[in-house]
């Protein structure tokens, strides 16, 4: 086979056994691990691996004709089901935190949950935000053929982004291993949901690689101020809508009441 058209400019090499084929006539997939019955392919044959002649069983369009509609087994999606795997890790064990020390601390944000957000390579290292009950963190993990076993737990060091140096604290956890971490908010008090917390762990990804916040300043805690102060007038916001809630039920109670008059005449008054 020469090619197929419309994904990787019809390169071969781009796509791996597992690769999910789309007819770009009438949308057919060919998958791999279903073969193709009405050619008597077994399954498990990838689409590189189809003879010549075979075309689309719906539309007899030839292989050429065909486009990537999905690939497993692609190196992009090895990268991330990797980084799925790594942040699964740290998710488990700071749930063990949570449930076996941290859940009657009364600082603790009961309304949150522990969740890694946006995780991804940067620099060839998964990084991302933690969120918690108790705080939320920047978190780096080690590259694929990188060895922190000589991190020593409480060792500082700074870190360079677009946007400037932030401070990283490291630690390490049973199943995560060596980490770095550095501290965004703590205690978590005033995010009144995990979508409010998950926002703001969004936009201090965004800000942190965005070169137009760089400045002579701690970026952490520029940023940090930055969303406590959305977070406050979020805090706000909801609690005016809530007041101006329990004021017009009030009114619509105090208008629904009968008066004393009313009852005493039986309505006639």
């Amino acid at each position: 086979m020469t090619g197929f058209e419309g994904s990787y400019l019809g390169a071969a090499d781009k796509i791996s056994a597992r690769a999910i084929m789309e007819c770009k006539v009438c949308w057919t997939p060919y998958d791999p691990e279903e073969g193709d019955e009405t050619r008597l392919i077994d399954a498990g044959t990838a689409f590189l691996d189809l003879p010549e002649d075979w075309v689309c069983p719906n539309c007899s369009a030839p292989k050429a004709q065909f486009l990537v509609q999905s690939d497993p087994g692609s190196e992009a999606a090895a990268a991330q089901a990797w980084i799925e795997a790594r942040t699964a890790d740290l998710e488990a064990d700071f749930r063990e935190i949570w449930h076996s020390r941290m859940r009657d601390v009364p600082l603790v944000n009961a309304a949150l949950h522990i969740e890694a957000v946006g995780f991804a390579l940067h620099d060839g290292r998964p990084l991302g935000v933690l969120i918690s009950p108790w705080f939320m963190n920047l978190v780096e993990l080690p590259g694929p053929d990188e060895d922190w076993s000589a991190f020593r737990a409480g060792e500082k060091e700074d870190r360079a982004f677009a946007s400037g140096d932030y401070e990283f604290t490291r630690n390490a956890r049973p199943l995560t291993g060596p980490y770095r971490a550095c501290s965004l908010f703590s205690p978590m008090g005033d995010f009144s949901s995990q979508q409010q917390a998950r926002e703001v762990a969004r936009a201090v990804l965004l800000a942190i690689h965005d070169p137009a916040n760089a400045a002579e300043t701690d970026r952490a805690a520029d940023i940090r101020a930055a969303r406590e102060v959305e977070v406050q007038e979020t805090a706000l916001a909801e609690a005016r809508a809530e007041a101006e809630a329990e004021a017009a039920a009030a009114r619509a109670a105090d208008l629904a009441a009968p008066s004393r008059r009313g009852l005493i005449t039986g309505g006639m008054g």
